[in-house]
């Protein structure tokens, strides 16, 4: 006797071995023997054999009419065998019934199955329904196989090009576009983005950049909607000075200034003057809302995304021959020590003389120069000053970095700027620390510092950055002691060598500086009372999602800035022709390209000197993965003198890598400081949360110059 059974969802026959009351031993035609319980037994046959019953049922279940076979059935719930009666006319032979067997279970949308053998027939409104998705899944498979067809043809289907950037970044991925595209890569073994390039769903890798950037930060585009740009107040007294910016030739929103005044016995004043939007900007109302909402100006070789709209930045920037409103910090200084014998916060208008620029000062403003009083430039004097009166500073910050125990500053390193003119890309050598940085990032820090202890003391919550302070992020012992972290109160940022030092002089770029400046411009208004009056009072718990909020948007911005600048890293080596190019040793197999802040990894490198060079032979590059292959030619004779923070200073975050060099200098500084403290700990784990450049898990990339 041979069985007809049912098992696991599965129709299966046998021959019986034997029977044990309710149960069967039953050998299948593969040899494997199993145990078949009565309740699942559909059939019993004596012929044909089990194999022919299966084949042969498998083809009378093909030539089953579902159609007629549901209207056979009624609407009461039914066993196979009664509709095999029905259906057939005649008691149905083993191999007719196993295949309405078949029939029955293979077309679910007919037949609801109830139990063993038995069936109910779909209501005709389901039926009808069913057979309507059915024949639209048909269709839709007949498009996607289109799609298909097309896309490996290195066509892009017309129905697939508006949906281009969704399809890369943030598919539907129940959608026929992406299954074709997805069936399509699967037949080209290629990536979306790259078959997305090759048929023209985005023109150059460079697009593709940048598209997954906007899509994921801008889903609704960088653009501003419109807007009634604030009055400037008049009723600010103007200062009777002659101030002057020393920003990078691409630089639009000038927001900090100088200015010098002799005051007879052995004193100056020396003012540092930031842009005032907060005067114009009040919290909550629209212009802050699209602040708030992007958090920082985000930098790029070539290109920007400002934080504020230009109508408003052009209103406020601090440009030549303009006079503009200016949160000003004023330091007496003593001349014989250049010890700052009083301080003073004004909220006035500032007469703007000059827009000095790097490119054209640089090279004139030198420490021999300075020294020896020689060369010509605008402003000479006032810069003079203020030199004498950094260096002063910066000694004061390294003795308290030193009492805080850590290393002294290390500038012996090169930073590169990348300027980029119609898809044409240049990137230049400057050396970190020179004299007009040192100018900037000094004064920089001592207003940031002052500002914060402002804010401090008046009792009103600011935002401030603090290193050496227990209690970093996810870390323990030094690594976590050492992160740069983000408070809302004041405390000591040992890197810096300050006790306190809130980002204050970036207002138009940066949101945390026009937090703080609507801060401090309260304490300059109400004094003590500030704490009643201040946008942000104490414990306002809206100050820690700014500080939350800030931290991840610039946090993206910097990893997207890093990706842009080795983007346009491989760029110049196609523009170059370079293929035969000199390195540096940065750390184990980490190489830096002399010429280029180009960081790679180099397996198998042979132990080589930190600071050696090397000869490579680039072999290929990537644009869309930016990946790099190449391989060691010879190991030259040459040490390049590195700074002991640019051994660290690689990892894929890529760090404060404000391409424009539009950041003031203190955050460079910072970033030097941060990446210091790596080689006291363990580089591998510190998770450095500011934006500076470690090695961080086993990814590459430089941190770049940012300059003001």
């Amino acid at each position: 006797m041979n069985l007809f059974f049912e098992e696991s969802g599965d129709f299966k026959a046998g021959s019986v071995l034997s029977q044990a009351g309710e149960a069967y031993q039953v050998e299948l035609a593969s040899g494997k023997r199993t145990k078949v319980k009565a309740k699942d037994v559909l059939l019993q046959f004596t012929s044909p054999d089990p194999v022919s019953l299966i084949e042969q049922a498998k083809a009378a279940a093909a030539e089953i009419d579902l159609e007629f076979l549901w209207e056979v059935a009624g609407q009461e719930e039914f066993g196979f065998a009664e509709l095999g009666a029905e259906y057939f006319g005649h008691a149905p032979q083993p191999t007719e019934a196993a295949g309405l067997i078949f029939a029955l279970h293979t077309a679910p949308v007919y037949f609801y199955k109830k139990g063993r053998g038995r069936y109910k027939a779909a209501p005709e409104a389901s039926l009808k329904a069913a057979l309507a998705g059915i024949e639209k899944k048909k269709q839709q498979l007949l498009i996607q196989a289109g799609y298909v067809e097309e896309l490996k043809q290195q066509r892009l289907p017309e129905a697939m090009k508006s949906l281009a950037l969704s399809l890369l970044f943030k598919p539907d991925k129940n959608s026929i576009e992406y299954k074709a595209l997805a069936e399509a890569c699967d037949t080209l073994q290629t990536s979306s983005q790259r078959l997305m390039l090759a048929v023209g769903g985005i023109p150059s890798p460079k697009e593709l950049h940048l598209a997954k950037f906007h899509f994921e930060n801008f889903p609704k585009g960088a653009g501003f909607p419109s807007i009634d740009v604030p009055a400037l107040p008049t009723d600010l007294p103007v200062a009777d000075v002659q101030a002057f910016s020393i920003d990078d030739v691409t630089t639009t929103e000038i927001d900090d200034a100088f200015s010098v005044v002799e005051l007879g016995d052995g004193k100056l004043r020396i003012g540092i003057h930031i842009a005032a939007p907060a005067l114009g900007i009040r919290r909550g109302d629209a212009i802050d809302q699209i602040a708030r909402s992007r958090m920082s100006t985000v930098y790029m070789p070539g290109d920007k995304i400002t934080m504020l709209p230009d109508e408003l930045v052009n209103a406020y920037t601090l440009g030549a021959g303009q006079t503009r409103p200016a949160l000003s910090l004023y330091a007496i200084i003593n001349t014989e020590d250049w010890t700052v014998v009083a301080t003073e916060t004004k909220v006035e208008a500032i007469p703007m003389a000059s827009n000095l620029r790097h490119n054209d000062l640089d090279a004139l403003v030198t420490e021999d120069n300075l020294a020896n009083n020689t060369g010509e430039y605008p402003h000479k004097a006032e810069i003079a000053h203020i030199w004498k009166w950094a260096l002063e500073l910066e000694k004061g910050r390294m003795a308290k970095r030193e009492s805080f125990g850590m290393k002294p500053e290390q500038t012996n390193r090169v930073d590169f700027n990348f300027y980029v003119e119609d898809d044409v890309v240049s990137i230049v050598r400057r050396k970190r620390g020179a004299p007009l940085d040192k100018m900037v990032a000094e004064l920089m820090i001592f207003a940031n510092s002052t500002w914060g202890k402002l804010m401090a003391d008046h009792g009103i919550p600011g935002i401030y950055r603090a290193q050496g302070v227990a209690g970093g992020r996810g870390q323990g012992g030094w690594a976590g002691r050492m992160q740069v972290r983000m408070l809302t109160h004041a405390a000591p940022h040992q890197g810096l060598g300050v006790d306190q030092y809130a980002w204050s002089t970036s207002p138009l770029r940066r949101y945390t500086d026009l937090v703080n400046q609507w801060q401090i411009i309260a304490c300059v208004e109400h004094g003590i009372t500030a704490p009643f009056v201040a946008t942000f009072k104490p414990k306002d718990a809206d100050l820690f999602a700014i500080v939350s909020g800030f931290d991840a948007a610039y946090s993206a911005y910097a990893d997207f800035q890093s990706t842009m600048e080795r983007y346009w890293c491989l760029r110049w080596l196609q523009q170059e022709g370079a293929r035969q190019v000199d390195a540096v040793v940065l750390k184990d197999e980490i190489l830096r390209l002399v010429d280029i802040p180009l960081v790679i990894r180099l397996p198998g490198m042979p132990q080589t000197a930190r600071g050696a060079q090397v000869k490579l032979d680039i072999l290929r590059w990537d644009e869309v993965d930016l990946s790099v292959e190449a391989r060691l030619l010879e190991v030259l004779n040459t040490v390049t003198e590195l700074g002991e923070d640019e051994e660290e200073d690689v990892g894929d975050e890529g760090g404060d890598q404000i391409a424009q060099q539009e950041d003031s200098l203190e955050e460079q500084t910072e970033a030097a400081v941060d990446s210091e403290q790596a080689l006291q700990g363990d580089a591998n784990a510190i998770d450095i949360d500011d934006t500076d450049g470690v090695l961080q898990n086993e990814k590459v990339t430089i941190q770049e110059n940012t300059q003001p």
